[in-house]
């Protein structure tokens, strides 16, 4: 359905609010940075949270989009998914993390830190399209009544 509207509308609505919300997204992770650094050498705690966050926020907005919403706007899916929460979370810098605590002498650190990123954003997206979904289902039992 999306590429069909992408064929009808143009491709360039969908770069535009996927480089607006990255944007968005980006300048977040930024000022949680800012807010909380990390020492080169210390645990990336706030690229962890970051990351875990995101998933988390990924998971509920995707049963909101694709189960709750009728119809939802072509355009809001690649702004908040691939935008603002691509342009949120941090891949690259889950690696160079890893990379600089290895390099710094911490192997255990960037080893804990590389497995717990990966469990803790898979909870993440579960738990919250778990708790989406069950909130979803009592509001709609709540409308039934």
């Amino acid at each position: 359905m999306i590429q069909a509207r992408v064929r009808e509308n143009g491709v360039w609505p969908v770069v535009a609010v996927v480089a607006i919300g990255g944007a968005i997204g980006a300048s977040a992770r930024y000022g949680a940075s800012l807010v909380w650094p990390t020492a080169a050498d210390a645990f990336p705690t706030t690229t962890l949270l970051v990351n875990v966050v995101g998933c988390a926020v990924m998971g509920a907005l995707m049963v909101l989009l694709t189960e709750v919403m009728r119809r939802p706007h072509h355009l809001l899916r690649p702004f908040f998914g691939t935008g603002v929460l691509g342009g949120f979370t941090t891949f690259s810098t889950y690696a160079v993390d890893i990379e600089r605590l290895v390099e710094s002498g911490h192997a255990g650190t960037g080893l804990a830190y590389l497995g717990l990123t990966l469990l803790a954003a898979l909870a993440a997206v579960w738990s919250a399209t778990w708790a989406t979904r069950r909130v979803v289902a009592a509001g709609r039992g709540r409308e039934a009544r």
